[in-house]
């Protein structure tokens, strides 16, 4: 049982990430925190996703083709995925994105409270 522990220690580092991040969003009340926390988060799925996409003695996915008239068999298996890859690369984009959003929010909700606390910012609205 120890051994399966070890030998899933990425997995066991992305759950940390996760959870870190989760808490700084769900626990921390002032909101730069739950936005760092947001991208603590954001970043942990995506290098989940990237090692997943991993094999071992697994090669490109270029297929040469061959010229001569003798058939050749593409075994899919020992390619790699470049998919999620490439979904990933997407949702960095994503992910900057909303970062700066988030950011941009914050500025405008620091200028009209001046403060950034969820409890203050509360108090002052009622």
């Amino acid at each position: 049982m120890f051994d399966f522990i070890v030998s899933k220690y990425n997995y066991w580092i992305y759950i940390t990430l996760m959870m870190i991040g989760f808490y700084a969003m769900i626990g921390k009340k002032n909101l730069v925190k739950k936005v760092i926390g947001m991208n603590i988060f954001q970043t942990a799925i995506i290098l989940f996703f990237i090692s997943t996409a991993s094999k071992r003695s697994a090669t490109l996915p270029i297929i040469e083709h061959s010229h001569g008239h003798e058939e050749h068999v593409i075994e899919a298996a020992s390619y790699l995925n470049p998919l999620p890859h490439v979904l990933m690369l997407t949702a960095i984009v994503v992910m900057v994105s909303t970062l700066g959003v988030a950011l941009a929010i914050l500025i405008k909700i620091y200028r009209r409270y001046n403060t950034l606390e969820e409890d203050e910012i509360l108090q002052l609205k009622k």
